[in-house]
């Protein structure tokens, strides 16, 4: 060991108590200590903070560390006082602090007792601040989660963008930018934009071998989900993020009613409440934190056990952040996602008021989101690819760690149509995204292909007898088998690689795995083609549809009128064997239970007794009373004959929400006069027309109905009359 290693190894110790370094630790605090440019991309857990703080405490002079949010600097700074006898030696300068306290500071900084200066990029643009630090020794300046510097990162933040000319008006010192999750896109805008594109880069490898990946199909059920997963874990930490605030705190009310000790976190509760539920996860007085994404940057618990996504974050470096909480300490850490095209659609929305650029980053990223959680490729190999990293998936490490390899779907050989689509991609010039390659392999039209004149070259819709889900699904999988790259500059342009043009000359084999399909069904159930873990019992199902046909023949209504097809899945899934248990299925209710049930609780009871099958613990998930206060105030008013706009107004809710209320009403055996609201749409015929065809139908999807009647009727004037129609023929 020569002198800088001993000094380096030495200090090492001596400060942090560690005897060697982690990873790529020593050669990025070799990089600062020479005064060089330093970029590290080190995924979470991977001790980045140790890479600016070790040369901080070595080199003369201040460092200045960059970082977005308050409650990490502070952990941070917390930390360093820990390691070291003197309280001046690391300081935050930020809107938290009062005269005195800020006077203290400077003078600790002047006297040069501070090594390390904790800063928001907002403080640093304060003349005042930017004028007492050109004065001083500063040794370098650190930028923690340097992803917020890019338009491309998943935490944009404008005022990171002019850090550049900020840092040069204080002193031209170097650089270290360090974060937890970049793609290469991103990594290209940091340093462009911080003028250091002459940097030492460090990357670190992104696989966590320890978490395991799963994505759910997300029903009505998500709750019922959520709480069974949590009681299968009970006395376990985990985080569980909701987009909306009112979502984390029905969620967190839900859990606490179930019996699980869980507390809510996001922005609209006061600092002291969010405080005391962060220290209340930190110190295990809680077992589940329900936040939205305000939480969890800087939390530095090792032993979270699983994290669930009850909807789906708006990029994948999101996702990856997000899940990385989960298992720092290399022990167990399941990351369970559940996704619903649904909440897709609601991101899209949220985007509509944003200027146009910005729009497009947003559509590039969410598609990306997608594309991950419907492939049934090993997961882990699809996130690694998107962060530029190669993964073996047969040997790799943590290869079988996801919910696709460990129940592997079907693969076909696909070879002709590889080299459908790459000749699409090069006949087209590479100037297309996926979207519109698609378009133009199954041949619809619209305005930007017809005016390539793309429309009109002999390979437009050669590829019409499958679907664009085929064709999005197959990009996404020769995407990752490197024959095409999406090109940097215009994000999401579809270029192919050397290898690409290769396979077009030589095609080989090329076996593409089928991809999840999630369908929604009219009642927001979704119905997947693989059922869930645990799955529906088919045979039972099917004796179900039957004697459901007899019943329904022996009382002269349709067999849907009696009992739903998500409400037999949920029999076939939960065995109720009294009409109290019955009562408890999906769509049943009390009124539904007593009515029909008698006959469908004594075959489960002979099936269950016949087959020797052990039933599961019935999971009976308690309300929080939210949505029986909301039914009966549909029942009073609707009997009061309120119009009902009135009813969805005084409600908050969109006419279709309401619907949908009036809906799982009925659907559970209850009454519902609405007569009035459909006299006053729909004439005596037109009633008579819609109750004929529902009482000869053999499903009363809304969807069929809309196509049996041809554009006559729309959307809510078919569901409403489908209400009053289970309300006076089924209940």
């Amino acid at each position: 060991m020569n002198k800088e290693q001993t000094d380096l190894y030495g200090s090492l110790k001596k400060i942090f108590g560690f005897n060697q370094f982690k990873g790529l630790q020593e050669d990025v605090v070799n990089s600062v200590l020479e005064n060089k440019n330093t970029f590290v991309i080190m995924p979470t857990g991977g001790g980045k903070s140790l890479c600016y703080q070790l040369p901080a405490l070595m080199k003369e002079g201040t460092a200045i560390v960059v970082s977005p949010l308050i409650a990490l600097m502070k952990n941070q700074v917390d930390a360093i006082r820990g390691i070291s006898e003197n309280h001046g030696i690391a300081h935050v300068l930020n809107s938290s602090l009062n005269k005195s306290e800020i006077a203290q500071v400077k003078s600790d900084i002047e006297a040069g007792i501070t090594k390390l200066l904790y800063v928001a990029p907002e403080s640093l643009i304060k003349e005042e601040y930017a004028e007492f630090l050109r004065r001083q020794k500063i040794s370098f300046v650190a930028i923690d989660e340097a992803h917020c510097i890019s338009e491309w990162g998943h935490d944009f933040r404008p005022e990171y963008r002019n850090l550049r000319n900020i840092i040069k008006q204080i002193d031209n010192v170097p650089i270290i930018g360090l974060t937890a999750t970049a793609t290469e896109k991103v990594q290209e805008d940091i340093l462009k934009t911080l003028g250091m594109t002459d940097a030492n880069v460090f990357k670190a490898s992104f696989n966590r071998a320890n978490l395991f990946y799963e994505v759910r199909p997300k029903t009505k059920d998500v709750e019922k989900d959520i709480i069974r997963f949590i009681k299968q874990r009970i006395g376990k930490s985990g985080i569980i993020y909701c987009l909306s605030r009112k979502k984390v705190e029905e969620i967190a009310q839900v859990l606490q009613v179930n019996g699980i000790n869980a507390v809510p976190y996001h922005a609209g509760l006061d600092a002291k409440t969010r405080v005391r539920h962060q220290d209340m996860f930190l110190m295990e007085d809680c077992d589940v934190v329900v936040a939205t994404i305000a939480f969890g940057m800087g939390i530095d618990k090792p032993d979270v056990r699983f994290v669930i996504h009850h909807d789906i974050p708006k990029s994948l470096e999101s996702y990856y952040q997000e899940t990385g909480r989960a298992g720092r300490d290399g022990g167990e850490g399941y990351c369970l996602t559940f996704y619903s095209y649904k909440d897709i659609e609601k991101l899209e929305k949220f985007m509509a008021n944003k200027p146009v650029a910005e729009q497009e980053v947003g559509h590039a990223l969410l598609q990306e989101v997608v594309g991950y959680a419907e492939t049934s490729m090993n997961r882990r190999k699809y996130l690694l690819h998107y962060f530029g990293e190669e993964f073996d998936d047969v040997n790799g490490d943590g290869a079988e760690m996801d919910d696709n390899m460990r129940n592997p779907k079907k693969k076909n050989e696909a070879k002709d149509e590889v080299v459908t689509l790459l000749s699409v991609i090069r006949d087209t010039s590479e100037m297309y995204k996926p979207k519109e390659i698609v378009n133009t392999i199954i041949g619809r039209e619209n305005a930007l292909l017809k005016s390539h004149k793309t429309t009109a070259q002999p390979f437009f819709g050669i590829g019409k007898t499958k679907d664009n889900h085929y064709w999005m699904a197959l990009i996404r999988q020769v995407l990752v088998a490197d024959l095409i790259k999406k090109e940097i500059e215009q994000y999401g342009v579809l270029k192919l690689t050397k290898e690409g043009k290769e396979f077009i000359s030589n095609p080989i084999s090329f076996m593409m795995t089928e991809n999840h399909v999630y369908k929604t069904a009219d009642d927001g159930t979704i119905l997947t083609i693989e059922k869930s873990a645990g799955g529906v019992d088919d045979k039972l199902v099917v004796m179900l549809k039957d004697l459901r046909k007899k019943v329904g023949k022996r009382l002269g209504v349709p067999p849907f009128a009696v009992f739903q097809d998500p409400s037999l899945d949920d029999m076939a899934l939960k065995y109720p064997v009294t009409l109290d248990e019955l009562a408890k299925v999906h769509g049943v209710g009390e009124g539904k239970a007593k009515k029909y049930g008698k006959d469908f609780v004594a075959l489960i009871t002979k099936y269950v007794e016949d087959n020797e099958i052990m039933r599961p613990d019935d999971l009976i998930v308690k309300s929080t009373g939210i949505n029986s206060g909301l039914k009966l105030y549909i029942i009073q008013n609707t009997d009061r004959k309120l119009p009902l706009d009135d009813i969805a107004k005084s409600k908050g809710l969109e006419m279709s929400e309401l619907i949908k209320e009036m809906e799982a009403i009925v659907f559970s055996g209850t009454k519902l006069n609405i007569d009035y609201a459909v006299d006053d749409l729909l004439d005596e015929d037109q009633q008579e027309e819609i109750h004929d065809y529902f009482m000869e139908a053999e499903t009363d999807k809304i969807q069929e109905a809309l196509d049996e009647f041809d554009g006559d009727y729309d959307d809510d004037e078919l569901r409403l009359m489908r209400i009053k129609f289970t309300s006076d023929i089924a209940n």
